[in-house]
């Protein structure tokens, strides 16, 4: 079993499940050195006082706020636990909404919750609970020395916690947005037309990382002593200049290949909600 990155309770209502936190995913990336070409030695790092000029021990380094310019507050692991004693190891649901209204750009990370040693029943309790009413909890919880909001959930008979991003968090978008365009009956009809095209099931065991499986390729090519050639890169421009040609061309490309989401229907039947759950 994985190593718990944080344990302490769940508090809905006077109830509370012991769980365990563990990382919900692990990427694939590639770990790179930063080393010495000369000689191949490694590149190390040292915390050097700015002021004298000389590395500083880790036992002289402490945490400080600059609540002025140049004039700091320092603060221990005390400080931090007394901040944190409302929520410092428990995850406490503060209101039950539906899934659907949680826009998908509040999501920042997830985690899974196990359940603590004894806490089976209690556990097997809040999860039956979630999936019949088919809610998730928003929840305020403390870790790594801040307050986070998180979105409880339920995947596979297992309690996942989404960290949120909070609201004032979100960059406001009125700057990026496009201006107003006038769109035509015929343009939106062939974008609509590619797009229903498209249309499938969502399959993630579809997609790879083949930026990872090419990166690895070109460093095992480099090991061996054989050269890497870069593919010439295809200027595709910038604005489109004809839209409605690139639009019938695409059109007749979609015609040329069955749709993906025929096919997805006839590889498997619909299922109910019965046989969902």
């Amino acid at each position: 079993m994985p190593r718990p990155l944080w344990s302490g309770s769940i508090s809905f209502g006077l109830v509370h499940v012991p769980v365990r936190m563990f990382s919900a995913v692990r990427e694939h990336k590639l770990h790179f050195h930063l080393v010495h070409e000369k000689d191949s030695s490694p590149i190390g790092y040292q915390k050097v006082c700015k002021a004298e000029g000389k590395p500083v021990p880790d036992d002289e380094v402490v945490k400080a706020f600059e609540h002025r310019r140049g004039e700091y507050v320092f603060m221990n692991d005390e400080d931090f636990e007394n901040a944190q004693v409302e929520g410092y190891k428990s995850i406490d649901v503060t209101d039950f909404v539906p899934a659907e209204e949680i826009d998908p750009i509040f999501f920042a990370k997830t985690y899974y919750l196990g359940p603590g040693n004894g806490a089976e029943k209690v556990y097997s309790l809040l999860v039956q609970a979630l999936e019949d009413t088919e809610l998730v909890a928003i929840t305020k919880f403390v870790m790594r020395e801040r307050q986070h909001l998180g979105a409880l959930r339920v995947r596979d008979g297992v309690l996942t916690l989404e960290q949120l991003y909070f609201a004032d968090e979100i960059q406001p978008i009125d700057e990026i947005k496009p201006t107003k365009q006038r769109i035509g009956k015929e343009e939106l009809a062939m974008a609509r037309q590619i797009v229903e095209s498209g249309t499938t099931a969502w399959k993630p065991e579809r997609y790879k990382d083949t930026y990872q499986a090419e990166l690895k390729a070109a460093i095992e090519a480099k090991r061996k002593g054989k050269a890497v050639h870069r593919a010439a890169d295809v200027d595709k421009g910038g604005e489109v200049v004809d839209l409605m040609q690139a639009l019938r061309a695409s059109v007749q490309q979609a015609k040329r290949k069955p749709s993906r989401s025929s096919r997805s229907r006839a590889k498997s039947p619909r299922r109910t909600r019965a046989a969902r759950s």
